[in-house]
């Protein structure tokens, strides 16, 4: 007997010996790994923060020892989800200010003003979410309610979209806007010649100019939050769409530090000493920040009547909406980019603005390949536009806005030009990849909304019946890829993120349900169990 114990635990040494030791093995799991084959496996093992195999269990198994082991009980793992268009400090800074979304009435958002002041006591009042398409009165509010309540409190209150401001007599006074003043790139709306208090595109940096800097504190807390709201999503890397350099270098800085984890594709906010530093200083890359990317605005948006079209808005005649870039600056800053490495990503809403974007790029890229440059939300298209996507550009999108503005973008636009907006499968057929993202905080961080809102087209109370334009939805398959692979791509990140293979980081995350069987209507439900980046759980 004590020989054969001998024996039996000689061979279990050498058994042990001849596996190659890793940090963590995950065995009975539903993988997708969204590899090129879009193949399926059962195990992973993970080793220094990275995918070094993945298969079935048994081979995995056999082949490595695990310090850890995660037996995942059949559920469903994924590549950690990317955002490929959000605002993830503007989410941070949204902690921080009066919560307007959601609200039903502009009585709804004066209750909430009041009980956030009264609770702060702010010098200088801001809140961000209200929508007027939400209200029963779709109108514009004005200031007057405001004066009442706080006339010696500056008020500023931005729209859900992020291209409206709503402002207390006392904000215009601080900044010194006036029935005179004069801003191109948006409106001052005026009643009877004078400030209603609604600011759009432009004029809003008026204000701006006047809001009390964040401290480095509330700048750091601002980070600290949305890293938090993301991966509780399973958001592992979100593309920040606009951001000046000293958040880059606070990220980076926290980063370093470990004070933060998320891993972020920085696009430069299109300011002049932004572009004079990051362009003349070159690609900035490190595991965890990635800086090779310009945000520009081409126009604001189709909710605020923003957005710039060819023809008037059907619903106010006259009107078609503004660049908040002119064409002439689009076209040079697509040149000055085009001479550097970064990629140029701009904001195109509507079909003019869509159309000055597509053509400048298409001039500034001549005789250059693999520049991936994108553009985001490309919302309205004119049919004989789609043609340009076959060019290497990229169609950054976000379906949670076709099933937000599905109720009202009819009334904007009109029955013929609506069919070519939110087009996501004619974007796709032309292009060949599209990034998905959510644009929050603009929409709800939920990824599972954007897997959903792709899919059904359809809101969560799966109206309408049939979905929106179902000519344009997307497969599962597809609308995975582009959280994942096609979205890395986007970022020239496809050699180390998007898909579960050897190599790679090792970001995914355990699904409550398989979204890509589960019937439709179920997928809001969905939930991230668990969320690990770099074969670290975050969550």
């Amino acid at each position: 007997m004590k020989k054969f114990l001998l024996l039996t635990t000689g061979l279990f040494v050498f058994s042990c010996a001849t596996k190659e030791e890793v940090d963590l093995i995950v065995t009975n799991a539903n993988i997708y790994t969204v590899d090129a084959d879009f193949s399926k496996a059962s195990s992973m093992a993970i080793k220094d923060g990275k995918f070094v195999a993945v298969g079935e269990t048994g081979e995995i198994s056999k082949k490595y020892n695990a310090q850890e082991n995660l037996d995942a009980q059949g559920r469903t793992i994924v590549p950690g989800l990317i955002d490929a268009h959000c605002h993830f400090y503007g989410l941070g800074q949204n902690q921080q200010v009066v919560d307007l979304v959601g609200t039903q009435s502009f009585d709804e958002v004066l209750e909430r003003v009041v009980a956030f002041q009264k609770e702060r006591q702010s010098n200088f009042i801001q809140g961000r979410g209200w929508d007027q398409n939400d209200w029963e009165v779709k109108e514009f509010p004005t200031k007057d309610k405001l004066d009442e309540l706080f006339p010696d409190t500056p008020v500023a209150l931005r729209r859900i979209d992020g291209h409206a401001l709503l402002v207390n007599q006392k904000a215009l006074d601080m900044a010194g806007i006036t029935a005179d003043t004069e801003t191109e790139g948006g409106e001052i709306v005026k009643e009877n010649g004078e400030p209603t208090g609604i600011l759009v595109d432009n004029p809003m940096g008026l204000i701006g100019a006047i809001v009390p800097p964040s401290t480095r504190a509330q700048k750091i807390q601002a980070l600290k939050d949305a890293e938090e709201i993301s991966l509780d999503y399973g958001l592992t890397t979100v593309n920040d769409a606009g951001l000046s350099r000293d958040i880059i270098e606070l990220i980076d800085s926290l980063q370093q530090a470990g004070e933060l984890s998320i891993r972020v594709y920085a696009m430069v906010a299109n300011y002049p000493e932004n572009l004079d530093y990051f362009l003349d200083k070159g690609i900035i890359k490190t595991e965890g920040l990635n800086v090779r990317s310009v945000k520009v605005y081409g126009d604001g948006a189709l909710g605020s009547r923003g957005a710039a079209l060819r023809a008037p808005y059907s619903d106010k005649p006259g009107h078609f909406g503004a660049m908040v870039t002119p064409v002439d600056q689009i076209e040079a800053l697509a040149q000055r980019i085009a001479a550097s490495d970064y990629q140029m990503n701009t904001h195109a809403i509507g079909d003019s603005a869509n159309i000055v974007v597509l053509r400048a790029y298409d001039k500034a890229l001549e005789g250059k390949t693999d520049r991936r440059w994108k553009v985001e939300h490309a919302q309205i298209i004119t049919p004989s536009d789609f043609d340009y996507f076959e060019k290497g550009i990229i169609p950054s999108v976000q379906p949670t806005h076709a099933t937000s503005d599905m109720y009202w973008a009819g009334d904007r636009l009109g029955p013929e030009r609506v069919q070519g907006a939110y087009a996501y499968k004619d974007l796709l057929e032309k292009a060949g990849l599209v990034a998905l993202g959510t644009d929050f905080p603009v929409e709800q961080v939920n990824p599972f909304l954007t897997f959903y809102a792709a899919v059904a087209r359809q809101d969560v109370e799966q109206y309408p019946e049939g979905g929106f334009q179902m000519e344009n939805a997307l497969s599962r398959e597809e609308t995975l890829k582009g959280m994942t692979l096609w979205a890395a791509y986007s970022n020239f990140e496809e050699d180390e993120k998007g898909s579960i293979e050897p190599g790679k980081f090792a970001d995914f995350v355990v699904l409550s349900d398989d979204i890509m069987t589960i019937p439709s209507e179920e997928i809001p439900n969905v939930t991230a169990k668990r969320v690990f980046l770099g074969g670290v759980q975050k969550k």
